[in-house]
């Protein structure tokens, strides 16, 4: 099946993890995919890989924090269709994560961590919102985290940029829903990937509650997941999903 056939996908984050496995995902499935993350060689491998297997893909190398990097996406996109028809569908995954709650975790990184999670995932989502109601239908994926509804002492601060992610997103699909445009929100649970250790959490301060969940999700199962609903008829809008490991008790 190719669903996506003729359509163009835009995704942030794409170079590793659930970026990736979404981006081969819809690739597989038709679309064409303009992929940004920061990492440029980790970015042009997995483009690499999209199309060694017959699809069609662009890397874009940039910041998803800043505003600049992501108009100069835009654009990117723009210029490989010649000017048609841009992009069909936006992916908003970039983030990044931050071990503790408010009284424990690097009160530093906090500023970096709304930069990227919030501000820049607004502008995205303000750009696509206004170019994808100026063609009346489109489809906009912000991927946000189950911890975005039920704070974990884990990781409260990150869980407070994810509980913002949901409002944008939740506020934009009632600005453009009239026009035709779809905004949907994929919450994950815990997700086997290398966002764990980046974002400082260990055994002591996470790993032995996630132990206890048995097999966690892969970023493959929300990449199916981000597939069916965009594979829903125009008239059907997914607006939320939920994905938990079947173990995962909390949060």
């Amino acid at each position: 099946m190719h669903p996506f056939e003729g359509k163009t996908a835009i995704v942030t984050g794409a170079s590793s993890g659930i970026g990736r496995a979404v981006a081969r995902t819809l690739a597989r499935q038709g679309a064409a995919v303009a992929l940004h993350a920061r990492r440029d060689a980790a970015l042009q491998a997995v483009a690499a890989e999209i199309q060694a297997a017959g699809g069609r893909a662009l890397a874009v190398a940039g910041d998803a924090g800043q505003s600049g990097a992501l108009d100069a996406l835009l654009d990117a996109v723009l210029a490989w269709h010649d000017g048609g028809c841009a992009y069909d569908i936006v992916v908003a995954n970039a983030g990044r994560g931050l071990a503790g709650g408010i009284t424990t975790s690097d009160a530093s990184q906090w500023q970096d961590l709304y930069q990227t999670n919030v501000l820049g995932t607004a502008h995205l989502l303000r750009q696509a919102g206004r170019y994808l109601s100026g063609r009346g239908c489109g489809d906009i994926v912000v991927v946000s985290s189950v911890v975005g509804r039920n704070i974990s002492p884990f990781s409260g601060f990150y869980g407070s940029s994810k509980f913002a992610v949901s409002a944008l997103a939740e506020a934009l699909r009632r600005e453009v829903c009239a026009a035709g445009v779809r905004v949907s929100t994929v919450l994950p649970g815990i997700v086997e990937s290398g966002f764990q250790q980046v974002a400082g959490y260990t055994r002591e301060n996470f790993g032995k509650t996630v132990e206890t969940y048995g097999r966690v999700l892969e970023p493959q199962d929300i990449a199916n997941g981000v597939a069916w609903l965009l594979a829903q008829p125009p008239h059907v809008h997914v607006s939320e999903i939920m994905i938990r490991p079947t173990g995962q008790n909390y949060p």
